[in-house]
This record gives structure tokens, C-alpha cells and sequence, in this order.
């Protein structure tokens, strides 16, 4: 599984060659597709190219109805792409269900929320396992797949369901304000995504993370005017030490 691509063709290619050599079967896209000051439209023509079941992340929204003063990362997003880019991403859907496993960007029932974390003045924090599972009531799936905070994470719940994140391809790091201001870091500038196989009884999990030309792709941010993204992509830290 993969998530939060985020416009870096660098990062998703490296990690398309990886799949293709452990020759696996399926792959499926959990959002937060193109948006970035990278290179959206190479992105979305190889993503539209392999037709995986992608679900539509809170980014992907912005990119269909961007708000009336859209941010300098949305208004280069947009700049980008073509009408059949924004087309195919207004046609994905919040959830989608494939065999037992339910895909969502953030949580089953909206796309701008964590599923693993939880966000409050402090900053973010794990959230509690009760809490997960009041988020979960009602999913059937044995298995849900979400991105959306760009940390590899997993939890099981009391009720038997495994919640994974595969973290995010494209994007290590970033910083935020809402709910409140926080900051997501994965520590290292690795392309990530995971590995699901095996019977639901005895499941193989292999998160990945991959060395790529991350500094070509922080250099193109560079060069778009986002030292901020450059730094996130470099690093993967919102800071330098």
C-alpha cells in the first residue's frame, strides 16, 4: 500500500520499481496524490496510468474545490494540472473496500482527520486505543488502511481490527495548524510504504522505507520558492538540528 505521494515523482518511482521487483500482486493508494511543489503532473500520469483503487485524501479535496485564497503549495498544484489531472481526482472516492480491507485517508469518515494520532495544544500524541475504536465503530473490515499524518504506524484494537499506516512516499515531514499547530516527522528522508500479505489468521506486515534521489526532489522545491518542503523532503524533520 502506498500514501501520501504528494506530487514527488522521484520518491513514487523508486518505490513502483521496488514493488515491481518483489512481483507483487496489487497495490492500492490511500491518497494525498499530487498536491506539492514538486512535480504534480508527472505525478498523476503515472498514477492514472496503473488505475490502482485509490481512495481521495483531504489534499486531493483542495485540488477539486480549493478554497477562494488557496495556499502557495495549492495555487502551484493547481497551476500544474491539466483538467483531466483534477478530473481524476474529483472522481475518487472518501472509503473504498477491497476484500476485507477498508481504505480511507484519514479516518472512515473524514478525510482531514488522524486515525493513529490525535491532535491537542501539546501537539500530537498517539491516540488512546478506546478512542480508536470509537472511530472504528460500525467498519466491518478485519483491516483498515490509512495515511494521512505520513508515520508508519499499526494498532490493533480490543474488537480484532489492524489499523495500518505505510507513512507517506513523498513527503517525511511537515507542519500544520489544525486542529491546533503540530509538526509530523518521520526523522529520516526515506521513501516509505508497506507490505501486506499473508490469510487474515497469520497476516505479514513489512513496512519499507527506500533510499531515492531525495535531494533532486528537495531541490526542485528549492527552486519553486518552498525552502519549507525542501527542508521536509531533505531531512525528514520540520527543523534542522
Amino acid at each position: 500500500m502506498i500514501s501520501d505521494v504528494h506530487g514527488n515523482r522521484w520518491a513514487l518511482e523508486r518505490v513502483l520499481e521496488d514493488i515491481r521487483g518483489r512481483g507483487v500482486a496489487g497495490i492500492v493508494n490511500l491518497g494525498d496524490c499530487l498536491y506539492g511543489p514538486l512535480d504534480p503532473a508527472g505525478t498523476a500520469e503515472i498514477l492514472m496510468g496503473l488505475d490502482l483503487p485509490t481512495v481521495s485524501g483531504n489534499e486531493d479535496r483542495l485540488v477539486v474545490d480549493p478554497p477562494a485564497d488557496p495556499s502557495p503549495a495549492l495555487r502551484f498544484t493547481l497551476d500544474r494540472l491539466a483538467e483531466r489531472h483534477i478530473a481524476w481526482l474529483a472522481s475518487l472516492p472518501l472509503t473504498r473496500l477491497e476484500d476485507d480491507r477498508l481504505l480511507c485517508h484519514g479516518t472512515p469518515h473524514r478525510d482531514d482527520e488522524y486515525l493513529l494520532h490525535t491532535i491537542d495544544r501539546s501537539g500530537a500524541r498517539p491516540r488512546p486505543i478506546a478512542e480508536l475504536s470509537a472511530l472504528l465503530a460500525g467498519v466491518r473490515a478485519s483491516v483498515v488502511l490509512c495515511g494521512h499524518d505520513h508515520l508508519p504506524g499499526r494498532a490493533l484494537t480490543p474488537e480484532g481490527t489492524l489499523v495500518l499506516n505505510p507513512g507517506s512516499v513523498g513527503c517525511p515531514a511537515y507542519v500544520d495548524d489544525a486542529p491546533h499547530p503540530h509538526q509530523m516527522a518521520a526523522g529520516s528522508p526515506h521513501a516509505r510504504y508497506c507490505l501486506l500479505g499473508g490469510e487474515e489468521s497469520d497476516l505479514e506486515i513489512e513496512a519499507v522505507s527506500l533510499e531515492y534521489d531525495w535531494n533532486e526532489a528537495a531541490a526542485t522545491a528549492e527552486a519553486h520558492g518552498f525552502p519549507d518542503w525542501a527542508l521536509w523532503i531533505a531531512t525528514g524533520r520540520t527543523a534542522l538540528p
